[in-house]
């Protein structure tokens, strides 16, 4: 008998889980970028020929996976370049300072926040303001308040357009706060003899304890 599969959560920052089903795919996306040296026996995996002994000649404009990207960069040696997705370019951080509630993160990048924070590895001037935009009140905070709001008063309702703009850790938060309401409406009810913390509290009261132990 199989033993049943818990689902591994993302890492945290420029760490990714390897074991997180998001991570593999939040590393298959793409990264505009350029050859800053010709790249032997790498045409077939960035989409540049049919052979996997060809070469990327120097100066090629490439989309490149992340994972790749990654594998590629070198401070020292100038490999390939890499350029920010437009949706972390300050055109858009604009739009989100103004109103982070209107966009459709899931059309513009279903890993918004855990792809943007991977783009911290390499070396770009924006850095910190990317940074400040996703993780600080232009972005995550403003969403956050409404998603949170949404969850709590949706009870046995058709959630789809409600989640819809949502990227997918705010997906994931959305079920987290659904999940809390459902739990507590049967408390309620008598359906349930307590209530306990949520697994997202148990699974971060953990990793503090294993932090402190260590």
């Amino acid at each position: 008998m199989s033993e049943a599969y818990f689902p591994v959560g993302p890492g945290l920052g420029l760490e990714e889980n390897f074991l997180s089903l998001d991570d593999i795919l939040m590393s298959q996306e793409k990264l505009p970028g350029r050859a800053e040296s010709a790249l032997p026996r790498l045409a077939l995996a960035l989409g540049q020929g049919a052979g996997g002994a060809e070469s990327v000649p120097e100066g090629s404009k490439l989309e490149i996976p992340l994972w790749l990207a990654k594998g590629l960069h070198d401070s020292k040696r100038r490999i390939i370049s890499v350029e920010l997705p437009k949706i972390y370019k300050e055109a858009w951080r604009t739009v989100f300072s103004a109103d982070a509630n209107v966009v459709d993160l899931h059309k513009m990048g279903p890993y918004y926040y855990g792809f943007g924070s991977q783009l911290l590895n390499f070396d770009n001037p924006e850095n910190p303001e990317i940074a400040q935009s996703i993780l600080q009140a232009s972005t995550f905070i403003n969403r956050f308040r409404r998603i949170m709001d949404s969850s709590q008063n949706a009870y046995n309702e058709d959630t789809s357009a409600l989640v819809a703009r949502l990227d997918e850790l705010e997906r994931a938060l959305f079920q987290v706060g659904q999940k809390g309401l459902n739990d507590f409406q049967c408390w309620e009810k008598g359906q349930a003899s307590q209530i306990t913390a949520s697994s997202l509290v148990q699974n971060y009261g953990k990793r503090k304890f294993t932090e402190v132990d260590g």
